[in-house]
This record gives structure tokens, sequence and C-alpha cells, in this order.
């Protein structure tokens, strides 16, 4: 992926990993565009970084997504880079019955949403230079947490996806995965100053290290993340898994 001269489109680009991304790609010489839920918040990045547009995108509707491609498409038709980044977490207790409602919107935007739009950019990026499309999954897509079971099976579906969109646009669309490991972000609650988390900006500066490799790399995965990534392949499965869930409850609860 080229790292400047691109017109790129950013989902969930308003705050944690999607706006720091979107601060160093505009930064770096690219046309920005971030898409999100919330007029204010879209205003907001877009005053206070001036080359950034903020367009108003609602992934829970199929048309409105069609509709959302269109409109980007008819005022940037330079597009070349999409990266599906927006997602949501939420912790669950699916060891019994409770209400579904925050299991079906994590997949509604963490698995549909990102199927829906590369579905309404595909054949625009495939006819064009330089095209790329960017999914940011997780670790825990990997090793899962095991309070949010939803989120993390989104995630794993979305690799598996991107794995077979690399395939298929092979010599026409890079295709690149983010992996995340857990990062000092909004999130979830409290998660910006989580002890063990990533700080953000470490993060972004080893990201964008990363992407600047050439060839870029068909994932990119910072250091704090191979772990997971790689724990089945090194059979450290079972102890990865322990491990990342006892830390993570210590986490929650403020223990060191």
């Amino acid at each position: 992926m080229k790292t400047s001269g691109n017109t790129i489109l950013i989902t969930g680009g308003t705050g944690g990993i999607g706006r720091e991304l979107a601060l160093r790609w505009h930064a770096a010489g690219n046309k920005v565009v971030v898409a999100g839920r919330r007029r204010a918040a879209l205003d907001a990045i877009a005053t206070e970084h001036p080359g950034i547009e903020g367009l108003v995108l609602d992934v829970e509707s199929a048309d409105g997504v069609q509709a959302f491609a269109r409109e980007v498409l008819a005022r940037h038709p330079e597009i070349n880079v999409l990266v599906n980044n927006a997602g949501i977490m939420h912790f669950e207790d699916a060891a019994t019955a409770r209400d579904l409602t925050d299991a079906e919107a994590t997949v509604t935007t963490n698995l549909l949403g990102p199927i829906r739009l590369t579905d309404a950019f595909v054949d625009h990026l495939s006819s064009k230079a330089n095209a790329a499309i960017v999914n940011v999954t997780s670790g825990l897509a990997y090793v899962p947490l095991v309070t949010a079971p939803t989120y993390n099976a989104t995630k794993a579906a979305i690799h598996s996806y991107t794995v077979s969109l690399r395939e298929l646009l092979r010599g026409k669309v890079e295709v690149i995965e983010i992996a995340p490991p857990g990062v000092q972000t909004g999130l979830t609650e409290g998660q910006e100053t989580r002890p063990g988390y990533m700080p953000l900006e470490d993060f972004i500066d080893e990201v964008m290290a990363l992407f600047a490799a050439q060839p870029t790399p068909p994932e990119i995965l910072v250091e704090r993340v191979r772990p997971l990534r790689f724990a089945e392949r090194d059979g450290r499965f079972d102890a990865t898994l322990a491990q990342l869930n006892e830390m993570a409850r210590k986490a929650r609860e403020g223990q060191d």
C-alpha cells in the first residue's frame, strides 16, 4: 500500500484506533474521509484537522450502506483505500440464556458492516490503481476473551473473510489485516487507562512503521499481538487462553 497520495475512507474514524490512523495518514499526505454514526464527533475531527472530511454512516442498514457508498463515490471518485475499522464490544455471559440485543448488534456492526461496505466498494476499488482494503480484526480472533464471545467470533470471521478476499482480489486490490492486541481505547468502559493494555500512541507508532515496509505485510502485527496470533501454531494455545483471560480479569478488577 502506498504511504501517501491515497484517498482513504475509514469507518469508525472519530475515536480510538480509527481516529489515530486517520490523523497519521492525513499528516503523511493522504486525503482522508472518516465515517461514523455521530455527526457531532465527525464535525469535531473535521474542524480540528482541516482537510479531513466526516460523513455519517450507519452500517445497520444494508440500503443505507449502499446509499452511503454512492454519496461517497460521487464526492470522492478518487477513493482507492477502504479501511473497515468500526467495531463494538460487549461483555456477555453466554453460559446462561440472556437478552441477545448486544450480541446481534455486535454481529451487525463487526461482521455485516465490513461485508456490506466491501461489497459496496469492491467494483470501484478493482478499477483503481494502488487500491487496498484494510480490515481491522483483533488478537482475540485467535485466542478468545471468554467474556466477549460474540466479539471474538466476529473478529475471527472477518479474519477468515479477509484471507478469502485477499486471494480473490490478488493482482487487483491489496487486502491487509490489522490485528490489534488489547489497546487503551474507549472500546469498552475504562479501557483507556486499563493496566496491561498497550498505549494507543505506541500501538499506532508500530503500525505505521509496519505500513511503511515494502511490500506492505498482509497482516499488520505489532509485537504484543504475535503471541496471540501464533499461539495455536506454536502449541501454546491452552496456556495462552488461560493467561489472557486471567490477565484481563485482573485488569478489569484493577489488580496488578
